[in-house]
């Protein structure tokens, strides 16, 4: 799909706590840009996540200096539109955007372009102190392709998504949060830690409803408010019918800790 592909893998793959699976971007010499070939492994492990039970929740991060600098801009120059207008392309960032299950984006460093984009399709962002969140495509006569303009939009609301696109200028962990792209800001040695531990609590609660959780609040972002309570109450009813609703009344009345199970 890509060019010169590096014998190293670009996706670290980990199981560092129970249910938990931690996806790790791994191209530090490029400050982890997203290639074709890196978007095309991500979306595999994507896909392995969530055809595996034992999976409930996926951390993807970077590293201390860049969660993502953003689109590969030397395969721009080698192959011009193409390198990010393409079919391939396309399918790998709609697999990533609709992983069913938990995902939490831990950001630290430079999280710029496709890389601020990939975030935003992570259902809560934890960012480390020294975060920076921008759309720099401007800079180089484009604008953003992989959502921002959508999503940034309807996440930030008109006016800061239209300064940060206009400009390129990056804002910081502590506006990243106040303005809801981030859940959390951590110290960057701790980042790690916080997220994993936010993962494995997730983790814990019955697979079914995260999962509708997450299909809930997302069709917030697409449909008009009637429609999103609608498809609210319909999550609502299919969770009624789960082996882990009724696990969780019977440990309320029974005053225990509940048995969630392991699969949706």
């Amino acid at each position: 799909m890509g060019l010169n592909r590096s014998s190293q893998p670009l996706i670290l793959k980990e199981r560092p706590r129970d249910g938990v699976a931690l996806f790790a971007i791994n191209r530090p010499e490029a400050r982890n840009a997203i290639s074709n070939d890196l978007i095309g492994d991500l979306a595999a492990a994507f896909t392995d996540a969530a055809n595996d039970n034992e999976v409930r929740v996926v951390v993807l991060t970077g590293d201390a200096v860049a969660f993502s600098a953003g689109a590969d801009i030397r395969e721009m120059i080698d192959r011009g539109p193409e390198a990010v207008l393409n079919a391939q392309r396309d399918v790998a960032w709609a697999t990533i955007a609709d992983f069913p299950k938990p995902l939490i984006a831990a950001v630290g460093g430079i999280c710029y372009g496709g890389g601020h984009e990939l975030a935003m399709l992570a259902d809560i962002v934890v960012a480390a102190a020294d975060a920076e969140f921008a759309q720099p495509e401007v800079n180089i006569g484009l604008i953003p392709g992989d959502g921002a303009t959508q999503r940034l939009t309807r996440y930030v609301g008109k006016s800061l998504a239209m300064k940060l696109m206009m400009t390129g200028s990056p804002i910081d962990a502590e506006t990243a949060r106040s303005c809801g792209l981030a859940a959390d800001v951590v110290e960057p040695e701790a980042l790690l830690d916080h997220t994993l531990a936010l993962a494995e609590a997730i983790a814990t609660k019955p697979a079914a409803s995260t999962r509708l959780v997450k299909a809930a609040v997302l069709a917030a972002y697409e449909t008009p408010l009637s429609e999103g309570l609608r498809i609210e109450r319909a999550k609502l009813a299919e969770a009624f019918g789960t082996a882990d609703h009724r696990e969780g009344v019977s440990a309320f009345a029974d005053k225990r800790s509940p048995m969630f199970g392991k699969t949706d």
